[in-house]
């Protein structure tokens, strides 16, 4: 279980300070799907990149399984997948994909023999030795993903991963995410800008305000599992739309 609890991050001094969440807390219990929604320069990033461990916390704490949980053990427990697929384009795809293995310290023919193994299941089998520009950028996302997941961490944070798609990609890239969750399950926590998307996946979604980031509602998402992405056309969609039209309109921001 992840628990963040009433977290502050400003960065800057003095007149150059500027507050990137203020008192955010949420909660997201083993085997959950959870969603963060908010406009940009909320600090959604921010507090993926401090749940991560990839950055500390001003004030508040971060516990993992009811423990307060250092920077450095949090690395070691969160598996990041960023909004770029970060693919090395001089390594073939299936090298690309066992390279965390291969810094874990597994020797390089078991790494990219497991991750061989997987390479079906995520949709990229015969791609193996191809490399990352020979890909579709769906097809990198899933590369990434893949990667993200072969390193076995209990918990996966998802940073916009279809964000820079295309919308019909996007879309076939949401249910394929949706299947494949079903099947891999774990928990997980999506950053989205898209609110559809949001209620296509998650179990609860967590809106945000504009900056100074802040959770201002909690929306569940009770539909049936396994779901598609004709969850997006739900009423839960709608509520979700309606309530980040109130915040941006509320301090002045275009939605």
């Amino acid at each position: 279980m992840l628990e963040v609890e009433s977290v502050d991050k400003a960065y800057g001094r003095g007149d150059n300070e500027v507050v990137a969440l203020s008192g955010v807390s949420l909660t997201v219990g083993d085997g959950e799907f959870a969603a963060l929604v908010g406009p940009s320069g909320c600090g959604k990033t921010t507090l993926l990149n401090l749940i991560a461990g990839l950055d500390d916390v001003d004030a508040g704490r971060i516990l993992v399984d009811g423990a307060s949980a250092p920077a450095e053990e949090r690395l070691k427990r969160f598996g990041y997948m960023p909004q770029q697929d970060m693919l090395f384009p001089w390594r073939t795809v299936l090298a690309n994909v066992s390279l965390g293995l291969e810094v874990q310290g597994m020797n390089r023919a078991d790494a990219r023999a497991r991750a061989a193994e997987m390479f079906p299941q995520f949709g990229l089998g015969g791609f193996e030795h191809r490399r990352p520009h020979e890909l579709s950028g769906g097809m990198r996302q899933r590369a990434s993903f893949l990667r993200t997941y072969l390193l076995g961490r209990p918990f996966l944070l998802l940073d916009e991963p279809f964000g820079a798609l295309d919308a019909i990609t996007r879309g076939q890239l949401q249910a394929w995410l949706a299947e494949t969750w079903n099947r891999i399950g774990g928990s997980a926590l999506l950053v989205t800008h898209d609110p559809h998307e949001a209620v296509a996946l998650s179990d609860r979604v967590y809106v945000m305000s504009p900056r100074p980031g802040r959770i201002t509602n909690v929306l569940e998402v009770d539909l049936p599992r396994p779901r598609t992405v004709r969850a997006a056309e739900t009423e839960a969609a709608h509520r979700l739309i309606d309530v980040l039209r109130h915040e941006t309109e509320s301090v002045g921001v275009d939605s």
